[in-house]
């Protein structure tokens, strides 16, 4: 894949000049690729930004659009800047370094807008802010592939290449926290003294407060010697490491066996929120903390009122939501999540003010929404497919507010439009969370009201 080195030049696969075209990108897409109109059709740029003059080369064409990369700027962009990670244009975890990082936080309140407006046919009576934080040493959650390639005789670790199944030959990655980043390298050459080294596929990275933790995905046992490798790497790297045979419920602590809690704090609410490394928690640590605290702001829960929050997973908003006094039903598809959610509860001593259920929320009707009773109000935080069926769900009884927590600006906008257009709400303000930077994932916030 092209590596994009400069303000002034990008060399990709080389074309004939005959299949040179030049354009001026006028804006970019969810997935982070200029955009460009030529001949009545719409070409979606990789590499491209706004306002940049261009050549570019076609690579497929479709009636309508064509999909496209860049092969020189010809006028940059004030907002394209040099990447700063030496694997970029190779590595797919990141696919906006090239772009400004304030730039890239505009870029996608635009496209939550472009989605809210052309999909969703609503607009927000109020744009929030953009919210975000550091662009670099901010995921804590990573899950990097290992593959040793006989031919080099090396061992692979690092995400997947762009668009690939291979695996990018990582030394560093920028947007690791820093410890986790050097550790690459020692990492690759423990895995690669192992005798299960070509068994051992990916190694998931989980950073909680007090403790990081790799699990090491295993397709057959340790050896007594591996054993012994993994040990002195752990105490060496002040890491706890877990091994995990099968699915992620087989996962389990290796050692130490006596490592500190993995868990995070949402200090605005007093609240420790223990998890399992390979249970889901939001990469971005310092960011969620701010989601949480602008989610309840726009919710409003008061001391008394009913609110149920859909999607709950280990209680991330339940908990906060509790803190303030409210009676919080939380439901979520996974028995353990349900199960991790009532323990976090206790552990924050509020129980009394929690009830955790599990429900298949993908398959919800008016009758199964209905059973849960009445809400004062209700936040949704959904995976990317959206809350579709809820929404439809709503009737007369339903929430006089709503705060809907996206990944997926388009099936956001999609519900918007039923939530406006069927369900009587008014979509009152929305805005994004910048929690991936330098990729093009978009999380939002919306607050809908009756």
């Amino acid at each position: 894949m092209p590596s994009l080195l400069s303000k002034t030049e990008i060399d990709v696969v080389p074309v004939a000049p005959r299949l040179a075209l030049e354009t001026v990108v006028e804006s970019v897409d969810q997935e982070g690729r200029g955009i460009a109109h030529k001949d009545g059709k719409v070409i979606f740029i990789e590499g491209a930004l706004p306002g940049e003059r261009v050549t570019y080369s076609v690579y497929l064409k479709k009636t309508s659009f064509e999909l496209a990369r860049v092969q020189q700027v010809l006028r940059a962009s004030s907002s394209r800047t040099a990447p700063k990670c030496r694997h970029f244009g190779v590595c797919g975890g990141c696919a906006m370094q090239h772009h400004e990082h304030t730039a890239q936080v505009a870029a996608k309140q635009r496209v939550l807008e472009e989605s809210l407006a052309r999909i969703g046919k609503v607009h927000a009576e109020r744009m929030l802010p953009p919210i975000h934080g550091v662009p670099w040493g901010y995921r804590q959650r990573a899950r990097l592939s290992v593959r040793y390639v006989h031919r080099k005789a090396r061992l692979l670790l690092g995400f997947h290449e762009r668009k690939s199944s291979f695996v990018a030959d990582m030394q560093v990655c920028e947007i690791l926290p820093p410890p986790i980043s050097a550790m690459i390298e020692p990492l690759r050459g423990m895995i690669e003294s192992l005798s299960i080294r070509e068994r051992l596929p990916q190694v998931e990275v989980a950073v909680g407060d007090s403790l990081t933790v790799l699990v090491l995905r295993i397709l057959e046992p340790p050896t007594a010697a591996d054993e012994v490798h993994l040990r002195a790497f752990a105490d060496l790297h002040a890491v706890q490491i877990w091994l995990q045979p099968k699915g992620p419920e087989s996962a389990h602590p290796f050692h130490p066996l006596d490592a500190p809690e993995l868990a995070y704090r949402l200090a605005e609410f007093d609240l420790t929120i223990p998890f399992l490394p390979t249970e889901f928690t939001q990469v971005n640590s310092a960011l969620n903390q701010v989601l949480v605290k602008q989610a309840i702001a726009l919710l409003d829960p008061q001391p008394g009122e009913r609110i149920a929050d859909l999607f709950c997973g280990l209680g991330n908003f339940s908990l906060a939501m509790a803190r303030r006094g409210s009676r919080v039903v939380g439901i979520e598809g996974s028995a353990a999540l349900v199960t991790r959610a009532r323990e976090n509860a206790r552990r924050n001593g509020l129980t009394a003010a929690t009830d955790f259920q599990i429900a298949d929320l993908f398959a919800t009707t008016e009758t199964s929404l209905g059973a849960l009773g009445k809400f004062d109000a209700m936040l949704l935080d959904p995976p990317r497919d959206g809350a579709v069926e809820v929404v439809k769900a709503l009737d007369a009884t339903a929430p006089r507010r709503i705060v809907y927590v996206s990944c997926n600006p388009a099936t956001l906008a999609r519900d918007a439009a039923l939530l406006v257009h069927t369900k009587n709400y008014r979509l009152i303000a929305a805005g994004i969370v910048n929690m991936f930077p330098h990729t093009t994932h978009v999380e939002s916030m919306a607050l809908f009201e009756k």
